[in-house]
């Protein structure tokens, strides 16, 4: 089995990878598998409701990340979407990018459906839960099942914090706990 880990963050090593490596960790330790994919910190196109990708399942533009993202999706068995918290919010790039995925490859062909999910935040202080929300809504509508965790799927920024999100540490490992027992069934 593996698990897609999908960075949101423009940042590649920053605090969303470091709420991702934690949840890697407990998979790795019940032996399932990751994968990483991360969006980069190129401009993403939003979508333009042009309707190709209701034949194809896949977006008409090919200049970012949007059908490597179906296609790594795809090929795994669960998936994990971190976000940094941009004013209560997931990054912006990241949701023009699920909007042109989920639109193409779920709404129009239910490619998604039954492959369970889990949304991940990191942040300084609030803005978790809407973020965590905005991105669960994607898995909601795509008839995936939501793997959740013993607390919001949240870690506090360190850096700026000046110490360890002990909470959002287990809550991280607990997820990844989560969803390997719900691969398993």
């Amino acid at each position: 089995m593996k698990v897609l880990l999908v960075n949101g963050s423009p940042h590649r090593k920053g605090e969303t990878y470091n709420a991702l490596s934690l949840v890697e960790t407990a998979l790795n330790e019940k032996g399932v598998g990751t994968e990483w994919f991360w969006i980069g910190n190129k401009p993403v196109r939003g979508c333009v409701d042009c309707g190709k990708c209701s034949k194809t399942f896949r977006c008409v533009f090919l200049d970012d990340a949007c059908n490597d993202l179906i296609e790594a999706i795809l090929k795994s068995d669960g998936v994990v979407i971190g976000s940094p918290v941009y004013f209560a919010a997931p990054n912006g790039a990241l949701c023009a990018l699920l909007d042109r995925v989920f639109y193409a490859a779920s709404t129009h062909g239910g490619l998604f459906k039954g492959k369970p999910a889990a949304a991940v935040a990191s942040c300084m202080r609030s803005g978790a839960n809407s973020t965590i929300d905005r991105i669960n809504k994607y898995f909601s509508f795509s008839e995936m099942p939501i793997v959740s965790s013993n607390y919001w799927n949240m870690l506090f920024d360190t850096q700026s914090q000046m110490g360890t999100d002990e909470k959002g540490n287990k809550t991280m490992q607990t997820l990844g706990y989560n969803m390997v027992a719900i691969l398993q069934k």
